[in-house]
């Protein structure tokens, strides 16, 4: 800083307002500090920033490290939000989302003094991590326990898999078959609940949940077991890579889509559009998501007192594609 004050010929107290975006600095003065600062390449420390000032504009985020397209999504999106508004995003990436991993990684966060903290906790086994935080800490969320008594973001997975449900329903179907996520995820779990319901009050019977992992292979094995059922004209995935495997399974048994089975798909991965035939499936509004957390988290940090069990349920949107047809026929069905 002191080397920016004498190439600019200023007091280190005015570099300091300049970073600090003080307005009482003219703005010849701002312009000449702001060039010698590209000119040294210089790049203010947050730590100590904060050390001085109490504040820091640092976000601390904990996700596991995992490639899935949901949380890999939410996470971009979140970054992006963050730094629309100034802030950076210290992002730690924990195996397993169990207690000790969580808490080791929000210990480093706090350690580096960071402003507020997000958690992206799809899984039941981030609980008890999450209720041992301290309490003055802002937090938020997302995608976690939605019993939990927290500032809680998630998409709404209910209502994204009733509208699956709903759209393959009125294509005439007589009922429709799901492959789950893994029973452990919250996500997983809403979708289930939000395919069970459909069905129920439509007076339909409820087949049994065949189970997956997230993985088209897992699709691809379940698959072997619908294509062999005549009866199975219509299935709900939880997720696209799910779809892909169970597409695989379905074109080796000779049954085709949609013209045999109708399909659709949750998350709306880049590639459902090029599937054959292109995916009909649920898009999540992962930048909707983002900017709500990011909202929520800052209300925190500004206002300490703020209300800490705030909620955010984003709605999801579904998107009509090929896959989906009458029982039998190719006649597309509108969204």
């Amino acid at each position: 800083m002191m080397d920016v004050a004498r190439l600019a010929g200023v007091s280190h107290q005015t570099v300091s307002r300049v970073l600090n975006e003080h307005k009482n600095v003219s703005e010849q003065t701002r312009l000449k500090v702001q060039a010698a600062i590209a000119e040294l390449g210089y790049r203010p420390d947050r730590a100590a920033r904060a050390l001085v000032t109490g504040t820091s504009k640092v976000i601390g985020v904990v996700t596991q490290n995992t490639a899935l397209y949901g949380p890999a999504m939410m996470l971009t999106a979140f970054e992006e939000a963050a730094l629309a508004t100034g802030f950076a995003v210290n992002v730690s990436s924990v195996r397993n989302l169990d207690e000790r991993s969580i808490a080791d990684a929000v210990e480093r966060h706090l350690d580096q003094r960071v402003a507020g903290l997000v958690v992206i906790a799809p899984v039941a086994s981030a609980g008890p991590a999450l209720a041992q935080l301290p309490e003055h800490v802002p937090l938020v969320t997302i995608d976690g326990d939605p019993e939990r008594t927290s500032t809680l973001v998630t998409v709404d997975q209910v209502a994204g898999a009733r509208a699956a449900t709903e759209h393959l329903l009125a294509a005439g179907h007589e009922t429709v078959w799901h492959i789950s996520g893994p029973s452990d995820w919250f996500d997983a779990a809403g979708r289930v609940s939000g395919w069970e319901s459909a069905l129920r009050d439509a007076g339909k019977e409820i087949p049994p949940l065949l189970t997956g992992d997230w993985s088209a292979e897992s699709g691809y094995r379940n698959g072997q077991l619908l294509a062999r059922l005549p009866e199975a004209t219509a299935i709900f995935t939880a997720n696209d890579h799910i779809a892909l495997g169970l597409l695989r399974a379905l074109s080796e048994h000779g049954r085709r889509v949609p013209d045999d089975v109708s399909i659709v798909g949750f998350d709306d991965v880049p590639e459902a559009a090029f599937y054959t035939p292109p995916l009909t499936t649920v898009r999540p509004d992962f930048d909707a998501a983002a900017r709500a957390s990011l909202e929520l988290l800052l209300a925190q940090i500004e206002e300490r007192g703020a209300d800490v069990a705030a909620r955010r349920t984003i709605a999801p949107s579904l998107v009509a594609r090929e896959s989906v047809a009458p029982p039998g026929g190719r006649v597309r069905v509108p969204s």
